[in-house]
């Protein structure tokens, strides 16, 4: 079952390579196109056991990537998202397999019947982002399995390290024309986006997943997609308090900021405006004062994309905004890419801050006046992949849930609703399209196959020319029909 780890000598050597690995996985896929239950299960089983047995290796990768990135995240996100995901989809797949049954009209279909059978799709493959880069591509990779495909994976070219090892480790994990990984850079990526792929799932920022869909739709591939954006966190009234800001704010520090559901900007109620500085002040002031120097803190992945932090910091300073850094021990430092948490406090909307999703450890912070007038400036906006509300008021929370639109809702707390494995996850609109994890990850990468079986009686053969005075008789007295069931039904609904 080994194979070779993609190791591209050249892009024109890789995107060939890649070509051929794709082929022997559709002619694989063609040879047995229905795994089993029990196949599905002992897949999962492997790549669970592939993550434990190189728990060290995975976190020695992290690290090498990220200069800091403390073991605790690795386990917890990087390691242990895909694992119990691997765990929970082998306990499930088998129900998860089972057609369902849908209703079939005995007047017009008699015992005839009809059922959803789900149909792994063939090849899919999944583009790797680099904040998470185990996670989000053994993660997405535990859906594809049980919904029983080939995949091929893309990880990205920022984590070379993580990205030699995934591919490693899926090499000694599964046959070659099962699962792999393959590395390079922009043009394989393109390449990799144009091929015929029975579904391509791709996480990244909005501008890269345009290109990617725009390339798949010349192929029709269906594509899931997974964009970021924006995500606000709306602190009530009765929200601005100490376990409310600091659970907000600890979940922002999490791979310092760099997560696609993290809290990208908040909003404030103005009168509660310096309670919020003063109770996020209070909350760094202890074990967290200097944060940014501790091994606790994440490195910004590459020079560039910390360079971006801190211009959008200078930015926000050179046009007068007030910013706050927490961490009060905390200092820029290059040679690890960490830098101090700071909060930016009203700033201009002009502002790039403002505008783009910022992905690292500065947080601006907006007061408002009114929740209705709050309301109808998200809805304004685009949607967001998340949007946070910390409020213990139930009207509140339902006026949130159906007033406002994002990919996903967190009360109390940001993130959680991407780390359950049996919760729907993904966008809406510029955040993305598509859902994964659990049940939705094994529909939205399984072909729903409408099965239908004619069975005796029912008025079939009405549909079917010849057409007759007899025919039409039936067609008149199946519309009687109709309008008496459009009738009882209004009445029934008063």
């Amino acid at each position: 079952m080994a194979a070779n780890p993609a190791t591209p000598v050249g892009d024109s050597e890789a995107i060939a390579q890649l070509q051929q690995r794709f082929e022997a996985h559709r002619r694989a896929f063609l040879r047995h196109p229905y795994p089993s239950a029990r196949e599905r299960r002992a897949h999962l089983y492997a790549l669970a056991a592939a993550l434990l047995d190189n728990r060290a290796r995975l976190r020695e990768a992290l690290r090498a990537d990220f200069a800091v990135h403390p073991d605790a995240t690795a386990d917890l996100v990087d390691i242990g998202g895909p694992l119990g995901r691997s765990l929970a989809a082998a306990r499930q797949v088998r129900g998860w397999m089972r057609p369902e049954r849908r209703r079939v009209e005995r007047l017009a279909f008699g015992s005839s019947t009809a059922q959803v059978a789900w149909q792994p799709k063939g090849v899919t493959g999944i583009v790797a982002p680099w904040n998470f880069p185990f996670d989000l591509s053994f993660g997405p990779l535990c859906d594809m399995l049980a919904a029983g495909n080939r995949v091929l994976i893309k990880m990205s070219e920022h984590t070379p390290a993580c990205g030699a090892l995934a591919a490693e480790i899926l090499a000694r994990t599964f046959a070659a024309d099962h699962v792999a990984a393959v590395n390079g850079g922009v043009a394989l990526g393109r390449a990799f986006a144009a091929l015929r792929w029975d579904h391509l799932l791709f996480t990244g920022n909005p501008e890269v997943g345009r290109e990617v869909a725009q390339v798949a739709a010349a192929n029709l591939v269906p594509v899931t997609l997974e964009l970021g954006g924006k995500n606000p966190a709306i602190f009530a009234p009765d929200a601005v308090t100490a376990e409310h800001v600091n659970l907000a704010l600890d979940v922002k520090l999490v791979n310092s900021g760099q997560m696609c559901v993290a809290m990208d900007h908040c909003f404030v109620p103005r009168p509660q405006l310096e309670a919020f500085v003063r109770l996020a002040r209070a909350h760094f002031a202890g074990a967290l004062q200097d944060y940014s120097r501790s091994a606790h803190c994440t490195g910004i992945i590459s020079p560039r994309h910390f360079s971006r932090q801190l211009q959008l910091l200078e930015e926000a300073r050179a046009a007068g905004a007030r910013i706050e850094q927490l961490d009060a021990g905390g200092a820029v430092d290059s040679r690890t890419r960490r830098l101090p948490v700071s909060l930016i406090i009203d700033p201009p909307a002009e502002l790039r801050l403002m505008k783009e999703e910022i992905f690292g450890p500065l947080l601006p912070v907006i007061p408002y006046d009114s929740v209705s007038e709050l309301i109808d400036s998200l809805n304004r906006g685009e949607r967001p992949l998340a949007l946070y509300l910390y409020t213990h008021d139930r009207r509140l929370i339902e006026r949130f849930r159906d007033g406002t639109m994002s990919g996903g809702l967190g009360v109390n707390a940001s993130a959680a609703q991407a780390a359950l494995d049996d919760l729907g996850f993904g966008g809406v609109g510029r955040s993305g399209s598509g859902r994964y994890h659990g049940r939705d990850g094994f529909r939205e990468f399984s072909n729903p196959r409408g099965v239908f079986v004619r069975g005796r009686g029912g008025g079939f053969d009405n549909f079917l020319p010849p057409f007759g005075p007899r025919k039409q008789r039936r067609i008149d007295a199946l519309f009687a029909l109709r309008r008496l069931q459009l009738r009882l039904a209004r009445f029934r609904a008063g």
